[in-house]
């Protein structure tokens, strides 16, 4: 069986830069690849690697499982389930750290950014974070892993302890591609269009949720931070704000930038802001109407009940090859 993972974190409510560089693209691929099963999962142990409020954490774990399946993942085709239901995770983690360096964790930029944010009490979870996720990925022999640009390192370490493992004890592990989206990859802060939106960013004003009010989804991307030059032009490093609104749009409407220059030629920033709000309350309003009726009707344990369980056994299967492998536990006769 083929199989693609992914997974996100539960650390606040989902914004478009999540749903349209992550989610969107899951329930794309679903429909485009029926010869593969899909794996998606809550990434809750990666959430503990900083800090979380336990009541908060469990909240946002149930509410990121419903806007999953409200934006349109089908639960026959994707094993949906919260990481640390299935312990396989923990395990699998702790067999690649051992063949992991310390070197290669050490160049991780993102540890490096969040230490550095931190100051303080880092935890060694928070350095060991990537080889955790190489654990999600290899647990399941992906052959596809859908990555935004920021995840490319990550993957990288993955392949890279993927192929030693290999070498060392023969083929037990399958080196997983990535995916990349053709648009939409990467969503910028709306006041800080250099930067990811980032779900703890302390400026609301920076982000759009799913959930949002369409009131507030207009506001935000009215205010969005633009340039003075006037033109609806794509240009990452001397417009990164009419860019990334660009990114938005392209996304949603699936239009190429060229094809967003040439309909907006002649309108100024305004009139292109508004296109960018329609577009995206046309897109996340029936999200929020499927959430709630989700919500509503209960289904949201026994789908991720259904799910662990799935993800359980091919993990177990992993788990006890790679035990075997490396000199695990005891012989059998």
């Amino acid at each position: 069986m083929k199989t693609i993972v992914s997974g996100i974190q539960p650390t606040g409510s989902i914004n478009v830069g999540t749903y349209l560089g992550s989610i969107r693209n899951f329930v794309a691929l679903q429909d485009a690849m029926p010869e593969h099963h899909f794996y998606i999962f809550i990434a809750d142990m990666h959430a503990i690697t900083v800090q979380r409020d336990r009541l908060e954490l469990r909240k946002t774990i149930k509410e990121l499982a419903a806007i999953y399946l409200a934006c349109g993942l089908n639960p026959e085709r994707v094993s949906l389930f919260i990481q640390s239901e299935v312990i396989a995770h923990a395990q699998m983690a702790h067999l690649l750290e051992c063949h992991a360096y310390i070197g290669e964790l050490e160049r991780m930029t993102q540890f490096k950014e969040k230490a550095r944010a931190q100051e303080s009490g880092v935890s060694v979870g928070l350095f060991t974070y990537p080889v955790l996720m190489a654990g999600d990925i290899l647990l399941y022999d992906a052959e596809y892993v859908p990555v935004g640009d920021d995840q490319k390192q990550h993957l990288e370490l993955t392949r890279d302890i993927a192929i030693r493992m290999n070498n060392r004890y023969g083929e037990c592990l399958r080196v997983p591609k990535p995916l990349f989206p053709k648009i939409g990859a990467r969503i910028m802060s709306l006041t800080e269009p250099t930067k990811k939106m980032s779900k703890s960013d302390t400026n609301v004003k920076s982000k759009i949720h799913l959930l949002d009010d369409d009131a507030i989804i207009r506001k935000r991307i009215m205010s969005a931070v633009t340039d003075s030059e006037g033109v609806v032009r794509f240009d990452k490093d001397n417009k990164p704000g009419i860019s990334n609104l660009m990114a938005i749009y392209g996304a949603v409407t699936n239009l190429e930038y060229e094809a967003i220059e040439n309909a907006f030629k002649d309108a100024d920033y305004q009139t292109f802001k508004k296109a960018v709000a329609d577009a995206l309350v046309g897109e996340i309003a029936p999200i929020k109407a499927r959430y709630k009726a989700i919500v509503e009707s209960g289904q949201v344990d026994e789908i991720l009940d259904e799910g662990a369980e799935q993800a359980r056994r091919l993990a177990q299967k992993k788990i006890a090859k790679l035990y075997h492998k490396v000199g695990l536990g005891r012989k059998r006769k």
